[in-house]
């Protein structure tokens, strides 16, 4: 497990983070700015640096190369006062394990934290295909840790969405993409899955495609989604039956957050289709 770095008020949210910290076991500083923290990490070694919130992303992004100059393998999670579609890109592209703007959960931030400083195999999870505004493409390995980092990317590309828009959707592309690494690849993180977030003039859509064998709906019987009108319930039975766990709400979940929700003819393809009135 290796030392968590926070930079920031140890009476503000970098006390917030740091208490989260204590309570799960985990290792941390505290430092008071960019020129403290790159001298810590010449004095000490750490594994993740948590940003202080006050900063911006450039100057967060500016921080992040020197510090990977005295530290290679960093991980970094950027809490930053706003974004644009162009920060998060450049993020991306920086290999940034997370990045969160306000409203700020301390616990959140904590728990992601733990898993970068136990996790080794981050570097590659994320591959950028294709990013602009307006259009990025990703390819990401099938782990669940992946599946978070990418969906704070998600939140924050989105930041122009009504917050009740944008709550439902990242809702429904959470359920895809989890489906997808789940059913798809069976958490296999030798597998990968494609997503592309695409923002048009009327719409927010997403596109995601699992590397399974795909499924036709009438075949998903252990699926909410797929239960008759008259038993809405009648998945649970036959999930007990095959000693799955509980759920399988996660298709019929997105589909009533989204406007539509289209699979292609094997169903290992999906898009996911919100329209909005954008503020200009």
């Amino acid at each position: 497990m290796s030392r968590i770095l926070i930079i920031g008020d140890c009476k503000g949210l970098g006390g917030e983070i740091g208490s989260a910290l204590t309570e799960a076991e985990l290792p941390y500083e505290i430092c008071s700015g960019h020129a403290d923290a790159l001298l810590r990490l010449v004095m000490k070694s750490f594994g993740v640096v948590i940003t202080d919130c006050e900063s911006t992303l450039d100057e967060d992004l500016a921080l992040l190369t020197e510090m990977r100059a005295i530290r290679p393998g960093l991980k970094c999670i950027m809490l930053a006062r706003h974004s644009t579609p162009e920060g998060m890109i450049a993020a991306l592209r920086a290999r940034v394990f997370a990045c969160f703007t306000p409203p700020f959960d301390a616990i959140e931030i904590a728990h992601l934290a733990a898993h970068a400083a136990s996790d080794s195999e981050w570097r590659d999870d994320i591959q950028v295909l294709s990013a602009k505004p307006g259009w990025v493409s990703v390819r990401v390995n099938c782990r669940l840790l992946t599946a978070e980092r990418l969906l704070t990317f998600a939140k924050e590309l989105s930041v122009r969405l009504p917050p009740d828009t944008r709550q439902e959707v990242m809702l429904a592309l959470r359920e895809i993409l989890l489906n997808a690494m789940e059913h798809g690849a069976a958490f296999n993180p030798e597998q990968v899955v494609e997503v592309t977030g695409i923002r048009t003039a009327r719409s927010v859509v997403f596109y995601v495609h699992d590397p399974g064998a795909g499924f036709r709906r009438e075949l998903i019987t252990h699926a909410a989604i797929a239960n008759p009108p008259e038993d809405p319930a009648a998945h649970i039975a036959l999930r007990e039956e095959a000693g799955m766990r509980p759920g399988g709400y996660g298709l019929l979940l997105a589909a009533g957050t989204v406007d539509e929700l289209i699979y292609s003819e094997i169903g290992d393809e999906v898009l996911l289709i919100k329209y909005v009135e954008w503020d200009e």
